[in-house]
């Protein structure tokens, strides 16, 4: 089985290093990057199986960053950030990054999270699966969103979310539900961060179709609601 590989984007040497460490022992192959432009180029040349992104980071910060690698890849990325507040936290994750973890941390959290990240994507990459609707395919073999014809880019959780909405029309889920179902029991994160992915996805499909939307049951949750039978 070929090695995992990490990148580390981090411009504090003594984290950089404390992160290499962890993830050596996890069994990871590990490149650090102590600045964004240098992430980038990095990134491009290793093609790591997850990145671990700093958001303060000098020059390039870790949200163009992480703006450069999701025009690329759907590659796992983790946030590493000392800030606290949600606004920084649904940025990020508005961005694409598929996970964040505040510092300080533990290498058990921070591995969990690894790990966590890394099953979701493997998830999204396998298991014949596709739905048809008005305007909009669903295609989880090719890992491909198709919305009026066009290839639309969607990072692995964004594909997870709408297959598990679509795959039960006009069933209504608790963000709770979703969490567990598409995130995960071993996923660290709050209800904001399903909130953060349907507002992604319906900008992505917004006015493909009057069949079909992703409905909000206020205090409740989201549904798919559709008119129809899949096509």
């Amino acid at each position: 089985m070929p090695t995992k590989k990490a990148l580390v984007i981090e411009d504090d040497k003594n984290i950089a290093e404390l992160l290499r460490l962890y993830l050596e022992k996890d069994g990871f192959e590990v490149t650090i990057a102590l600045n964004g432009a240098l992430g980038v180029s990095e990134f491009e040349r290793v093609s790591p199986d997850v990145v671990l992104l700093d958001l303060m980071l000098p020059g390039l910060d870790g949200w163009d960053v992480c703006r450069e690698i999701r025009a690329a890849s759907s590659v796992p990325i983790i946030m590493l950030t000392a800030k606290t507040e949600t606004p920084d936290k649904v940025t990020g994750l508005e961005l694409g990054a598929d996970d964040y973890i505040t510092k300080p941390f533990e290498a058990p959290e921070l591995i969990a999270r690894v790990h966590a990240v890394m099953r979701r994507a493997e998830r999204a990459d396998t298991g014949a699966r596709r739905l048809v609707f008005d305007n909009l395919v669903i295609d989880m073999d090719s890992f491909e969103l198709i919305v009026s014809g066009q290839k639309v880019e969607a990072p692995p959780k964004e594909m997870e979310l709408l297959f598990h909405l679509a795959s039960s029309p006009n069933r209504v889920y608790t963000r709770n539900q979703l969490l567990d179902e598409v995130w995960g029991f071993d996923y660290f994160g709050d209800t904001r961060t399903v909130d953060v992915h349907i507002k992604r996805l319906r900008m992505k499909l917004e006015g493909a179709s009057e069949r079909w939307s992703i409905k909000t049951v206020w205090s409740v949750g989201y549904k798919f609601e559709a008119d129809e039978q899949r096509l």
